[in-house]
């Protein structure tokens, strides 16, 4: 039974990696700055990522065999970029392994496909933030996997599938962007495929998105369908003409990944069918 830290785990993703990893055996300490979620099984601790001291000090005393990091925030600097910095800096003090989750939006969109072997050029703060992270870990844990995604649907409770419900209801303003692409990938094929490259020596970047590029309009249609809403009532807009500064078209070629893993990373015209009558 290896200890499993998962730093960020009141988010989505991290939500699910850690329920995950204690389904699997693994003992599992989580991290969150916003209170203690109730997870039988799981030992909590409140962290700042932003406190390299605090973070130090966690690592040593939970003395994790493996840390997931999957804690970001778009618009602080300092935890997206510093954060990352300060886990692996304390990860490789304690021999931990570590896996951190990083973004598409290293990347300008300028190419076709991104392999693993891309360098960032990334176009806005976030991207910069992530791509200062991925420098950071590989100057200070070069065992480390770096693991880039795109965006993360599943269980309805990603921030794009609320979205769409409240466009659909009024209860939100705004415009699904169809000229701004991604690789969507489901929430648990993410969650399996980080804890699969955690039990293998593998390091460096890895890409885990889905086989699908769909336009944010396109995904917002597909998420209405699956759960029975009327999806000519999302509005739609385009992120050159009235958007914030990033990426339009940005597709993770995850080619070289999935050849290594036994977990499916499913398209979203997959995950997001509508289930049958």
């Amino acid at each position: 039974m290896t200890t499993l830290l998962v730093l960020g785990a009141s988010g989505h993703l991290g939500g699910e990696v850690a329920r995950r990893a204690l389904a699997a055996g693994h003992r599992v300490a989580a991290t969150s700055t916003t209170g203690t979620p109730a997870a039988a099984g799981i030992s909590w601790h409140a962290l700042d990522l932003r406190d390299r001291t605090a973070v130090t000090d966690l690592l040593h005393r939970v003395r994790p065999d493996t840390v997931v990091n999957t804690a970001y925030h778009p618009g602080d600097w300092a935890v997206t970029a510093d954060g990352a910095a300060h886990a692996a800096l304390a990860a490789a003090a304690t021999g931990a392994r570590l896996l951190h989750v990083s973004s598409d939006a290293v990347f300008s969109g300028h190419l076709p496909a991104y392999p693993e072997t891309a360098p960032p050029d990334p176009v806005n703060t976030y991207g910069a933030a992530k791509a200062a992270a991925e420098t950071a870990i590989k100057a200070v844990h070069p065992d480390a996997v770096i693991a880039r995604t795109s965006l993360i649907i599943g269980n309805g409770a990603s921030a794009h599938e609320r979205r769409v419900h409240d466009l659909v209801s009024g209860a939100a303003t705004g415009a699904l962007f169809t000229d701004d692409v991604r690789c969507p990938v489901h929430v648990g094929d993410l969650a399996d495929a980080l804890l699969e490259l955690a039990a293998t020596d593998r390091t460096g970047v890895h890409h885990l998105a889905g086989p699908d590029a769909l336009s944010r309009h396109e995904l917002g249609v597909l998420i209405a369908r699956r759960d029975g809403l009327d999806p000519d009532r999302l509005p739609r807009g385009s992120r050159a003409a009235s958007g914030p500064p990033g990426p339009l078209d940005v597709r993770l070629d995850c080619t070289a990944t999935q050849q290594v893993l036994r977990t499916e990373l499913r398209g979203a015209r997959t995950f997001l069918a509508p289930p049958p009558h």
